[in-house]
């Protein structure tokens, strides 16, 4: 099924490809990338309230965006590899992305709670903390694969475009998830 995918996308390779080209196989997703880096500091300014509310709470917003990223780099990069080797299959990875994102996410989410309630001896923060991490690692996968399966429909370059894509909206959602579960659960 996905060997179509080989003879139609247009894969960047340094060796082979002029800096120009280069250039304008990845301007694309980057700029995709910059209006929605707008979108994420206008849904960060959205939880004003509880980020003023509490200084502590601001500290977890880059923890928690990286955890996110991580795990879904991991699973955008090996789907991009095998989508290029023509050994991927969406519905098999979906499965196992979306259940090791629940494994990672509820891992996360046990190990960073206890540390935040003792570092800051608040249980209403560690937990939301904790939720807030399993809420943005469990999605990561699933971002990332959605992300690069559709760019490989549109025949872009995966490895190109998935990345500033699939990240800033998983920025994005992670903010948006930790926004709402600390205004939910500290204020």
């Amino acid at each position: 099924m996905f060997f179509r995918y080989l003879n139609k996308i247009r894969y960047a390779d340094d060796d082979k490809i002029s800096v120009r080209q280069l250039f304008l196989m990845r301007l694309p997703s980057l700029l995709v990338g910059l209006v929605l880096g707008i979108l994420l500091s206008f849904v960060t300014s959205r939880f004003e309230q509880a980020l003023s509310s509490n200084i502590e709470i601001v500290f977890f917003i880059p923890f928690v965006i990286y955890m996110a990223d991580a795990v879904g780099t991991q699973t955008q990069n090996i789907y991009a590899r095998d989508l290029r080797t023509g050994r991927a299959s969406f519905k098999s990875y979906f499965l196992k992305e979306g259940l090791l994102g629940l494994v990672f996410g509820t891992l996360s989410g046990i190990i960073i709670g206890p540390i935040v309630y003792f570092w800051f001896g608040s249980l209403t923060l560690a937990l939301a903390v904790s939720l807030a991490m399993f809420g943005a690692v469990a999605l990561a996968p699933l971002v990332a694969l959605l992300v690069t399966e559709f760019l490989a429909l549109e025949h872009t370059d995966p490895a190109v475009g998935a990345g500033p894509i699939a990240t800033v909206l998983q920025d994005t959602l992670s903010v948006l998830i930790y926004g709402v579960i600390v205004s939910l659960v500290v204020l």
